[in-house]
């Protein structure tokens, strides 16, 4: 809920009822935006309009379509039950994570199997409350045990053209190459990508971090960038700080996907705040892989602070416990975020993603009222 009490110079502060009192000093309190008839920060979360940036279409794949399509496609799981698939969920490192999202995507063999997949996850989506989600997928995931490049785009585009005009959701589509894989393979996939460009909006990178720097990339992001394709990178998760500068300077992308590591380096998050590069940071998706150990230690607070572009977005939510709403959600209870932090971030999300001004703006406007009746 939300109360009010009165500051020294009269003015009226206005505060989240269930923030702990000690976190009710100047620093945490909203002086711009209220919200009326007394709204839980959980009613807030889930009306407020925002986009999903960072979002890796396998890892949506929920254990009940799991086994629907395997049994669809005759494929016998390892897992007997969807407690079991829940229970493989603990992991303890990246590499136990993707261990399990590679025996998920192994199921998925024909278009209506990604249609089916990316149709579930945007209808979560609008149900809660995102306009704009761009989408990543690992092409040589399926590429590599046979699936035509072709099946892949063709299901997943069918089920971003049926939610826009079903469900009025807006999409981007963005494809990953495996970073654990080498350059010589990337430039394959990003050949057959050349056919699909009016689908796919950029390239990115994906997949283990450790010891596998963005410059071992050089060469594809160049091509792709020639080839009038925005670029993104994962980089700071895991890895170093260093792999958010390399990302920066030698793959030159647009946004950095997660970047957690770079407020070890202060030079490098200076030059993020200066040059505005958004940060699609996964709060759900760290505390699981272990990159945090608590979220009341996640740097989201401090990068926003720093004057960083974050987002908020789910990564590979029916792996990590929860989608966008539940990402928000952890770190405004975990760090007391107000109601005008939250604003914020969904704010960010807006400026961030790859629509072209127009729609921002118009999305933006949206947002901005629901601002405005809260007030």
């Amino acid at each position: 809920m939300t109360c009010q009490s009165t500051g020294g110079n009269g003015k009226r502060i206005y505060y989240f009822s269930d923030m702990p009192y000690r976190f009710r000093s100047a620093a945490f309190r909203v002086t711009i935006l209220t919200v009326r008839k007394e709204m839980s920060v959980e009613d807030f979360v889930k009306g407020i309009p925002k986009a999903e940036l960072h979002l890796h279409i396998e890892g949506t794949f929920e254990p009940e379509l799991m086994f629907k399509i395997a049994g669809r496609n005759n494929v016998r799981l390892q897992y007997t039950s969807i407690e079991e698939i829940r229970e493989a969920c603990n992991f303890s490192n990246l590499q136990e994570f993707l261990d399990l999202y590679y025996t998920g995507a192994g199921i998925l063999t024909d278009e209506e199997d990604f249609y089916d997949l990316t149709w579930a996850y945007l209808e979560k989506a609008v149900s809660q409350n995102v306009l704009h989600s761009e989408i990543f997928f690992d092409p040589q995931t399926h590429t590599g045990r046979g699936i035509a490049f072709s099946t892949v785009v063709n299901g997943i585009h069918k089920a971003r053209a049926d939610a826009g005009e079903k469900l009025g959701i807006s999409t981007r589509l963005i494809l990953c190459f495996l970073r654990d894989l080498d350059e010589s393979a990337a430039m394959k996939t990003l050949e057959e990508a050349l056919g699909y460009r009016d689908r796919i909006i950029a390239v990115g990178l994906d997949s283990a971090e450790a010891g596998n720097p963005p410059s071992k990339f050089h060469e594809v992001f160049k091509r792709a960038r020639e080839a009038g394709f925005l670029t993104v990178a994962h980089g700071g998760e895991e890895g170093p700080a260093t792999y958010v500068r390399e990302a920066l300077e030698i793959l030159k992308v647009s946004r950095i996907d997660h970047g957690n590591h770079c407020l070890d380096d202060d030079e490098l998050a200076e030059e993020l705040v200066r040059r505005r590069i958004p940060l699609t940071v996964c709060p759900l998706s760290n505390l699981r892989l272990k990159v945090v150990d608590r979220m009341e230690r996640h740097p989201l607070r401090r990068m926003m602070e720093r004057g960083l572009l974050v987002t908020v977005n789910s990564d590979d939510p029916a792996y990590f416990g929860g989608y966008i709403n539940e990402n928000y959600l952890a770190v405004a209870k975990a760090l007391n975020l107000t109601a005008e932090e939250i604003y914020t971030l969904a704010k960010n999300s807006f400026e961030a993603c790859f629509l072209e001004k127009s729609q921002k703006d118009k999305m933006l406007k949206t947002l901005h009222e629901y601002k405005k009746k809260h007030e």
